[in-house]
């Protein structure tokens, strides 16, 4: 599954971490965990395990979301889909090591009215979104390797 090339918004970013790929994912994947390594997150839960077709729900900025777990690759790519109040949401993750750490490509579509209807400041907010998640994961998965 890819996100909707077709959105009026779209976000990609990337970070190299200095971090083993297993403890990358296992803090990105942890979804009950986001609240203690991201400030923007203000809940999560699961409704079952890291599977295929699995409903999490979490909060961020005022938005309750409701997202299905649509593709999974163990230690490779996270594929989630979830509306929050009229958005429409693909977000995809890909891991890859390299010879400096591994680097984690971030991807994600926003569609639907209130979307369309505030465009620059959609974009902005996904923009700043993802970079503060991806500077978040950073920090976190490379200070739990140091401890």
């Amino acid at each position: 599954m890819d996100i909707d090339r077709n959105a009026p918004v779209i976000t990609r970013d990337e970070i190299l971490i200095a971090a083993p790929l297993e403890t990358i994912w296992n803090v990105q994947t942890n979804i009950p965990s986001w609240p203690t390594w991201q400030p923007e997150v203000d809940a999560a839960s699961m409704d079952g395990p890291l599977a295929v077709g699995t409903v999490f729900h979490w909060q961020t900025s005022g938005l309750h979301i409701t997202s299905t777990i649509q593709e999974i690759e163990p230690q490779r790519r996270i594929v989630w889909t979830g509306p929050a109040q009229g958005i429409e949401a693909v977000h995809v993750w890909t891991l890859t090591p390299d010879e400096n750490g591994v680097r984690v490509h971030t991807e994600e579509s926003w569609n639907g009215e209130p979307v369309r209807s505030q465009l620059a400041t959609m974009q902005r907010v996904l923009d700043q979104s993802l970079k503060a998640w991806l500077e978040n994961l950073k920090r976190t998965a490379e200070a739990s390797t140091q401890r």
